[in-house]
């Protein structure tokens, strides 16, 4: 009895040896994480970061299988490398579902196959079904480095607002693989997902995602629903919030949507509320990018009566006297806004002056 208690005594601090380290020890190929936003698609990767030490790996089968090899490279080391997006993308021109993917490559020379596959938990690229567990594969070629990376690496390039280039970098090559989104349908759908929860009674929210739609010209139809609910709120009118950041919206999707009855009666609404002059500024800014000039003076008319010589109202009617061809109304207007201009923004006042002068002025994306 006391030989066998000595044995699993033994056993228990031999099996406690073997289970339970504490101390994390340098890796030689340690772990490292990438991301990147592009537009609202977020893109992780995961990998180990193996090191060249002298070896010249892009022609060593045991690091890197060549030639097109069956047998596929991990792309990094020790577990298979990882890549997640958050939305659908399309890779090298082929689309792929929002997803984690493990991520292997078939090199032949300066030929690379990528292979993003279902299984995203293995160790390496021993165990990859080529066949039944591809969700994409791609063919690039690698271009030579300019400066040697001693160790691989991940990164991204030549960022656009719907598309990215990744590559991987290591020893004297580079494989790129250029990554696109679907910019609109991407922001449209995040929109509806993150209009819920507490976004829900913010109207700054419903009118940013308007205002989005409208400057890319997309989803206006929708985009007229969701500055409507910034402006009435939601349930039972919580959160309702009518000021002039969402009824330009509004007055300009109406615009672009043609739809005249509803945009006069926003106009007509507009002209009931009290505003502040910056507020004055934004609408009348709006309305000259319309090209609803005569508007545009009666509303600059109203806020001087209450903020008198105020210049950017007296800039803003000038500019809508200009646009009706009246210059002597214009010049008079811009001679008075320079009495009261910040010293700031003078210097660009003198050249408005001019180009009205001159009839070579542009008002900033005013409808043609």
């Amino acid at each position: 009895m006391r030989f066998l208690i000595l044995v699993i005594i033994l056993f228990t601090l031999f099996d406690s040896k073997a289970q339970f380290h504490s101390l994390e020890i340098p890796s030689a190929s340690p772990a490292a994480q990438m991301g990147v936003q592009v537009g609202v698609t977020h893109i992780d990767i995961q990998y180990h970061s193996p090191s060249a030490r002298g070896r010249d790996v892009w022609n060593n089968n045991d690091i890197i299988p060549q030639n097109g090899n069956p047998i596929p490279w991990r792309a990094g080391a020790n577990e298979n490398t990882t890549i997640e997006f958050d939305t659908d993308v399309v890779i090298e021109g082929h689309p792929l579902t929002a997803g984690k993917y493990g991520f292997h490559i078939l090199p032949n020379e300066h030929e690379h196959t990528l292979i993003f596959t279902k299984q995203n938990n293995l160790w390496g690229s021993y165990y990859v079904d080529l066949g039944r567990d591809v969700a994409l594969r791609v063919t690039v070629k690698d271009t030579l480095s300019d400066v040697f990376n001693e160790h691989l690496i991940y990164a991204f390039k030549n960022r656009k607002n719907q598309e990215i280039t990744l590559t991987l970098q290591w020893a004297d090559r580079t494989i790129p693989f250029r990554v696109v989104v679907d910019l609109n349908r991407t922001c449209v759908a995040k929109f509806r997902h993150d209009l819920n929860g507490e976004n829900t009674y913010r109207w700054q929210a419903w009118n940013d995602a308007a205002r989005w739609c409208l400057d890319n010209n997309t989803n206006l139809e929708e985009a007229l629903i969701w500055v409507n609910r910034s402006i009435q709120g939601g349930f039972g009118g919580f959160g309702a919030d009518k000021n002039f950041q969402n009824l330009s919206t509004k007055v300009e999707l109406l615009d672009k949507l043609q739809k005249t009855e509803e945009l006069k009666k926003c106009m007509d609404e507009i002209f009931k509320l009290p505003f502040t002059a910056d507020e004055g500024h934004y609408m009348g800014a709006t309305f000259l990018k319309l090209g609803k000039d005569q508007t545009t003076i009666k509303l600059m008319d109203k806020g001087l009566s209450i903020h008198k010589n105020d210049f950017g109202l007296l800039l803003y009617k000038a500019i809508a006297h200009y646009y009706l061809n009246e210059p002597n109304k214009a010049r008079k207007t811009l001679d008075k806004c320079v009495e009261y201009c910040p010293s700031t923004f003078l210097p660009r006042l003198t050249e408005i002056q001019e180009e009205i002068t001159q009839q070579h002025y542009e008002f900033p994306n005013r409808k043609s």
